[in-house]
């Protein structure tokens, strides 16, 4: 994937987010700003995440929504309305532990079936990293802090807070590993 696939992916997220969900879109740019600083990690594949960065929550859309699980719906959108890279694809529909929650909603199968994960650990841990680093307004903040405020805006009961209690410690060893790859990088 190139540079010029991660701006299409960013005017994608754009025209589906920015007017319809402003905070969405919000944390969306923040989300891609950080793939641009972890991309160095990636080598080939930094366009890749900036692109899955730009469109990882672009299955909120409201004319997206089917099954009302993001990740589920906007894979699908990507896939059936634009014919998007099938590892794109791939890592929206399986973006931040998105198995774990699909079990909370039954669709675990669904997912997986249609969606397998990448076996690209790096790849996918940036992408958790991007995200779990980021407010819903875009800055910047702490994997502990993200999920603290996740479990405070659903609710710990909420197949959301459930989901994000289990998926605590995979995020937090995910995040811990970018941040050693980054540490690790020549400066």
């Amino acid at each position: 994937m190139d540079e010029v696939a991660a701006r299409w992916a960013r005017q994608v997220a754009e025209a589906e987010l920015g007017k319809a969900l402003p905070r969405r879109w919000a944390h969306t740019q923040g989300v891609a700003a950080r793939a641009v600083e972890v991309g160095q990690v990636l080598g080939n594949d930094r366009a890749l995440l900036t692109a899955a960065a730009a469109l990882h929550d672009i299955g909120y859309a409201p004319r997206l929504v089917k099954t009302g699980f993001h990740p589920l719906d906007g894979a699908r959108f990507l896939r059936d309305e634009h014919g998007a890279d099938e590892r794109l694809v791939r890592l929206v529909a399986n973006h931040s532990f998105a198995l774990m929650e699909a079990e909370e909603r039954g669709l675990r199968d669904e997912l997986a079936s249609e969606f397998p994960l990448l076996q690209e650990p790096m790849l996918v841990d940036a992408l958790v990293y991007c995200d779990m680093t980021t407010t819903p307004d875009g800055g910047r903040t702490t994997a502990e802090e993200r999920v603290a405020e996740i479990l405070g805006r659903y609710g710990d009961d909420s197949v959301v807070g459930r989901f994000i209690r289990r998926a605590a410690p995979e995020i937090f060893a995910a995040v811990g590993r970018v941040d050693a790859a980054l540490a690790a990088q020549p400066k």
